[in-house]
């Protein structure tokens, strides 16, 4: 759970530089740590999952859109483990659409290397 949260709060900047007054996926990430704290229902994160995919469908910027599906997964791992690793290659898409496509596949590739960095210190392994 905090992977995937951390994940999509790692490109949530790319949703919240286009859709500054949609608070939807940032609520998401912050159901999605209520929940592995303790502090919130199972049902609650699972809602701010299904308000992060609307934000999502409301977007009008393809990487601001995989930035809120992110956290939308990230909330979801909160009901569906499984989510977890949906939040991760949707933050990677929202890294691909979020510069020009000269430079996207790198971009996604920076991205993914630090998911994996970021896991292994989750994990303390080095």
């Amino acid at each position: 759970m905090l992977w995937a949260i951390d994940c999509a709060e790692h490109v949530l900047p790319y949703f919240e530089g286009k859709c500054d007054n949609d608070d939807r996926p940032r609520k998401a990430i912050e159901a999605g740590r209520a929940w592995e704290s303790g502090e919130l229902a199972m049902s609650e994160a699972r809602k701010a999952a299904f308000a992060a995919h609307a934000a999502a469908r409301n977007a009008n910027d393809q990487a601001a859109a995989f930035a809120a599906r992110a956290a939308g997964h990230a909330a979801a791992t909160a009901h569906v483990a499984g989510h977890a690793i949906h939040a991760a290659t949707y933050a990677a898409k929202a890294a691909n659409y979020a510069v020009e496509p000269a430079e996207a596949g790198a971009n996604a590739v920076k991205e993914r290397n630090w998911q994996f960095q970021h896991l292994l210190n989750l994990c303390d392994i080095h």
